[in-house]
């Protein structure tokens, strides 16, 4: 997949499993809109880290990008298996 698709692809993802996160806390009454606004005011970080990243993904070619991705992947698996075991 290129690098763009699968940007695109792990964007939808992340926005689809938000909105069901938000609808499974919502249906247990667990959704409140006074840290609604907390979590709404992090996003600016997170936008300015988008950003970053797209700077960065314009000037990586296909190859590094990959590389870089799958060592990111695998450095999340390596932490949650260390949380894990430790």
């Amino acid at each position: 997949m290129e690098k763009e698709r699968l940007i695109q692809a792990l964007g939808l993802s992340f926005s689809v499993s938000t909105l069901a996160l938000a609808a499974g806390l919502a249906g247990r009454g667990a959704f409140q809109l006074t840290v609604a606004g907390a979590s709404l005011l992090c996003t600016v970080p997170a936008l300015a880290g988008v950003v970053v990243g797209q700077w960065i993904r314009d000037k990586l070619n296909a190859e590094t990008f990959r590389r870089l991705f799958f060592l990111g992947l695998l450095l999340l698996g390596a932490d949650l298996v260390a949380r894990s075991v430790f």
